[in-house]
């Protein structure tokens, strides 16, 4: 682990390979982590090259982060990664297996992450589907009632930790009612306060103990909010106490239109509200720039939760992969194990 302060940010990169302007920017700042994209993913052997680089960069084995829920979401494809169906149409092909074939599913991505150097997967996503949530989200839910979503939840987050792979808990306090793409939007949700509670607040207090979560870019109007989460203190402070949740939490990505104001503008709001590190995953190095004199090291309280959650790192257990997708093969065709 590191020796300095972890700089406040989890970084995307230009392209295929470091320049030097990013590799000095990036030892100077000692962000938290950093994240992958397509324009970042040519070859298996280019991808390890880049993830030592950024490493090195750095100077100790920071966590490198990548979207790989499979369906839509989902950078690494075919030949250097499996194919996924969307979660939410896999766990209805899996039926009675659902909870055992997630379990299997984010066990071979796992291990796919890992033998390309990145270990960390934002996911599960814990979000509740509705029939009116935005295409963009509902078919990445894994199920629309609590219990479903919970199960499952807990399996990804078995296969995720068998596979030693760093996982995120997303969009917390809830983004399944959302009508709008908050990509594009800022959505806002105008249910009772109970609501909320008992069912897409509830599908993330079993999950408190996770070592890492990240917001979601919504106004809750029950509580009074004419801003998103990510820059509210009250909800943040709510994700603390109502939620329980003890983890680092990392905001949804900085540059999402939903949030107002300029992107270091934005930074310095998340952080002030109560949130532990930024994902900047696109734009360019001078917005990096400007980004890090805003919001600079990680607080206190934030530094000891990252020193927390680097500490859960696990090693991956041996695994017989082609007999893993083997297994998973036979429950969606509805044999059991």
């Amino acid at each position: 682990m590191t020796s300095k302060p972890f700089g406040a940010a989890i970084f995307g990169c230009d392209g295929v390979c470091l320049s030097e302007d990013e590799r000095a920017f990036f030892a100077d700042a000692n962000p938290f982590g950093f994240i992958l994209f397509d324009r970042n993913l040519e070859t298996a052997d280019q991808i390890r090259a880049l993830t030592s680089d950024l490493r090195d960069a750095v100077g100790w084995n920071a966590p490198i982060f990548i979207d790989q829920e499979g369906g839509r979401v989902q950078r690494l494809r075919e030949p250097l990664a499996t194919d996924w169906l969307p979660p939410l149409d896999h766990v209805a092909l899996l039926g009675p297996h659902a909870e055992d074939g997630m379990r299997l599913r984010y066990r071979i991505i796992a291990h796919e992450l890992m033998s390309l150097g990145i270990d960390a997967n934002c996911a599960p996503m814990l979000d509740v589907a509705r029939p009116q949530t935005h295409p963009f989200l509902r078919n990445r839910c894994y199920g629309s009632n609590l219990d479903q979503v919970v199960k499952i939840g807990r399996a990804v987050v078995q296969g995720h930790e068998e596979g030693g792979v760093f996982l995120v808990i997303k969009h917390i306090p809830g983004h399944g009612l959302a009508q709008m793409d908050s990509h594009l939007d800022l959505p806002r949700i105008d249910v009772p306060a109970d609501t909320l509670d008992q069912l897409d607040f509830a599908a993330f207090r079993p999950f408190a103990d996770v070592a890492m979560g990240m917001t979601a870019h919504l106004v809750y109007s029950a509580f009074g909010e004419t801003g998103p989460a990510t820059t509210s203190p009250t909800m943040i402070q709510r994700i603390r106490t109502d939620l329980g949740f003890t983890g680092l939490l990392m905001t949804d990505d900085i540059r999402m239109q939903a949030l107002s104001g300029t992107v270091p503008e934005r930074a310095e709001a998340s952080i002030q509200a109560g949130c532990d590190v930024i994902l900047h995953c696109n734009g360019d190095l001078a917005e990096r720039i400007a980004l890090m004199d805003r919001i600079g090291t990680m607080p206190e309280a934030s530094q000891t939760r990252a020193e927390t959650a680097l500490a859960r790192r696990t090693f991956p257990r041996d695994v017989d992969i082609v007999a893993l997708k083997a297994k998973l093969a036979k429950l969606e065709q509805g044999r059991g194990a």
